[in-house]
């Protein structure tokens, strides 16, 4: 992902970007002290090499009046109107929210698939029967009419993140007070809603430790395409009354 979104090719260069990035993913994810020894410290000074290192490399391209590959560095720098500043930050951003995120997806995917042979031969059978359709031209790319024809497949991508999603809480602050049951979330307070808790609530989900893709197939669990999304994300909304109310009041 470094050298898609980078533009760089060599393995050194590759390894060491992997390695400050590791660092400061581990100190995001630790308690926020910036003292030496700490991990987030160390995640602090990763973050301004790498941020250093973007730099340069524009710099660099700017002075040389050439092209930083086809990775994403160089489309950003296409657009004039953004501040050296605020390609790095976007750089960083991408890097820390697509983390091994898809090829984790993935991992789960697969393995819940060998353990649900039936599921294996479904999506298999779908994918073959779309596939037929090119007329011999495998390499045809897949168009969004395409995907739309895959409905089992989408099945198995929300059952996949509802039963080993990889992002299982979020962070918001509230903007303003909010009404929760009983209680007052007072303007400022940050809270912290644990994905995982709903998705794996049997009273929610009949077999919730179960991976059963064919339940986005009930009608409870049908979702309007026009509306967006993922069913697995909608139905988590749709469930926790207070969150969408939450969520209207954080950034």
């Amino acid at each position: 992902m470094v050298n898609q979104l980078l533009g760089v090719s060599s393995e050194s260069e590759v390894n060491e970007m992997a390695q400050l990035f590791s660092d400061f993913v581990d100190g995001c994810l630790s308690v926020p002290i910036n003292l030496p020894g700490f991990a987030y410290h160390t995640a602090m000074k990763a973050r301004e090499i790498i941020i250093g290192k973007i730099n340069k490399t524009i710099e660099r391209c700017r002075q040389e009046g050439g092209e930083v590959g086809n990775g994403v560095l160089g489309r950003l720098l296409e657009e004039e109107s953004l501040p050296d500043d605020a390609v790095a930050d976007f750089i960083i951003n991408l890097l820390f929210a697509g983390n091994e995120t898809t090829a984790k997806t993935m991992l789960f995917a697969v393995y819940f698939l060998t353990q649900c042979p039936r599921a294996m031969k479904q999506l298999l059978d779908e994918q073959e029967s779309l596939r037929s359709t090119f007329g011999g031209h495998g390499e045809q790319m897949l168009s969004f009419q395409d995907y739309k024809a895959m409905p089992f497949t989408q099945c198995v991508i929300d059952e996949t993140l509802r039963v080993g999603g990889i992002a299982i809480w979020l962070m918001r602050e509230a903007k303003e007070d909010v009404e929760y049951q009983d209680f007052v979330i007072p303007k400022g307070c940050f809270v912290v809603p644990f994905l995982s808790a709903v998705h794996l609530d049997e009273n929610l989900y009949k077999g919730a430790l179960m991976f059963n893709p064919w339940r986005w197939m009930e009608a409870e669990n049908q979702v309007d395409p026009g509306e967006g999304g993922s069913d697995v994300l909608l139905s988590i909304c749709s469930t926790s009354e207070w969150l969408p109310n939450l969520l209207k009041q954080t950034t």
